[in-house]
C-alpha cells in the first residue's frame, strides 16, 4: 500500500483521475417501486434513528476515507451509469441492486454481497461482474474457486471516532464481547460460563455486551470504561467491532479456534472450508488469542499482566494498517487495477 496515500495518475483514457461510481442500497423495494424510502421514513418516525449495521458501516467508512483523500465519487447515480456503460460500477451493497437496472458496465462487487459463490452459481454469466472483493484473505481463499477474480479488502476504521478516552476513566476490568451465533446451547456452558466463573473467582469486574443488541454509542462508552476485552466470535470476515476496540486502545484476548467455516446454512452439507479466523487482522500488539476453555485458562493471567503493564499497543496496529485513508486507497487501487486490466484486453 502506498505510503503517500495519494492515488497515481493517469486513471482514465483521458488522463483524468477516475471518479468512483458507488452503489449501496440497504433495502429493496417490497410492494412498489421506491417504497423502500417510504418504509425507511416511517420506521424512523415510529422507532427513532436506526442503528448502523455492518454493511452501512462499510459504505460510510469507505466514503469517509475517500473524502479524506480527496477522491471523488458518485452515490447511486443510476442515470449517469446508464449513460456511461464504459465506466466501472462499484456495487457495494446487497446483491438485489444487480436486478434494478440492465447493467452494461463492468462491475466491481462487494463486500456486502453474497456469503458464498454457491448462493448464485450463475452470477458471473448473468451480470458483467469483473471483480469481487471480500473482507479478508481466508474468505477470499474460500470463495476463489467460484470467483477467480477476487481480492481481500478491509474497510478502514475511523480512528478519530474510536480513540482512547482523553482522561483516565477506566473503572471496569473486562468487557466480555459475546458474538456466539451458532451452537450456543453447547458453547455457553463449555466456554462462556467458565470465563465468567474465572473472572468472578479473581474478583475482576466485567460487563457483557451481546452482538446485535447494542448501538455504537453504547459500545464506545463501554470501551471507554473497560481496561481489556475478551472477544468471543466463531469467525469473522473482518471483525469491525474488534478493530474498533483496538483503535480505542483496548487490548483483546480473542477466542480464535480456527477450523472449518461452520455457518449452519452452509456447513457441512453445502460448503466445506477449513482455515477460518475470528481475528483476521491482528498481530502481537493487539493482545493474545486462545482456542478453547483450557486455552483461556492458561493464557488469561499472562494476558491480564501484560495488559496492566502496557505491553500491548493495539491502537498502533490499527493506525499502521487500517485507517480510513488506507482502506479507501486500497479500494481505489483495486478499482483502478480492474479498469486497467479490462483496457489492456
Amino acid at each position: 500500500m502506498s505510503a503517500t496515500l495519494h492515488p497515481s495518475r493517469p486513471e482514465t483514457s483521458r488522463g483524468e483521475r477516475m471518479v468512483l461510481n458507488l452503489f449501496f442500497e440497504e433495502k429493496d423495494d417490497r410492494w412498489f417501486r421506491g417504497d423502500r424510502h417510504l418504509r425507511t421514513w416511517l420506521r424512523r418516525l415510529l422507532l427513532g434513528k436506526p442503528w448502523i449495521n455492518g454493511q452501512q458501516r462499510v459504505f460510510l467508512n469507505l466514503c469517509a476515507g475517500l473524502d479524506k483523500l480527496g477522491i471523488r465519487y458518485r452515490v447511486n447515480d443510476y442515470g449517469y451509469i446508464r449513460k456511461h456503460p464504459d465506466e466501472l460500477a462499484c456495487v457495494i451493497g446487497r446483491p438485489f441492486v444487480l436486478d434494478w437496472i440492465d447493467w452494461k458496465n463492468p462491475i466491481l462487487l462487494g463486500v456486502a454481497s453474497y456469503n458464498h459463490p454457491i448462493d448464485d452459481p450463475d452470477l458471473l454469466t448473468r451480470y458483467p461482474v469483473k471483480h469481487i472483493v471480500v473482507p479478508c484473505q481466508w474468505y477470499a481463499d474460500m470463495c476463489r474457486p467460484g470467483w477467480p477474480n477476487i481480492d481481500a479488502w478491509p474497510v478502514g476504521i475511523d480512528t478519530d471516532a474510536w480513540t482512547p478516552p482523553v482522561a483516565e476513566r477506566k473503572s471496569v476490568d473486562v468487557l466480555l464481547y459475546d458474538k456466539v451465533l451458532w451452537d450456543r446451547d453447547r458453547i455457553e456452558p463449555d466456554l462462556i460460563e467458565p470465563i465468567r466463573a474465572r473472572l468472578r473467582a479473581e474478583g475482576r469486574t466485567f460487563e457483557e455486551i451481546r452482538y446485535g443488541s447494542y448501538n455504537e454509542q453504547d459500545y464506545r462508552a463501554a470501551l471507554a470504561r473497560c481496561r481489556t476485552m475478551i472477544f468471543l466470535s466463531q469467525n469473522e470476515s473482518q471483525g469491525i467491532a474488534c478493530l474498533q476496540a483496538l483503535a480505542s486502545g483496548v487490548p483483546v484476548l480473542a477466542w480464535d479456534r480456527g477450523g472449518p467455516w461452520r455457518d449452519p446454512d452452509y456447513f457441512p452439507h453445502r460448503v466445506r472450508f477449513d482455515g477460518v479466523s475470528s481475528v483476521p487482522y491482528w498481530d502481537d500488539r493487539c493482545g493474545m488469542k486462545f482456542v478453547d476453555a483450557e486455552g483461556f485458562s492458561s493464557r488469561w493471567s499472562e494476558f491480564w499482566t501484560q495488559a496492566g503493564t502496557g505491553d500491548f499497543q493495539p491502537r498502533q496496529y490499527v493506525l499502521d494498517n487500517l485507517t480510513l485513508e488506507k482502506g479507501a486507497l486500497h479500494y481505489y487501487e483495486i478499482a483502478q487495477a480492474v479498469m486497467q486490466r479490462l483496457s489492456a484486453r
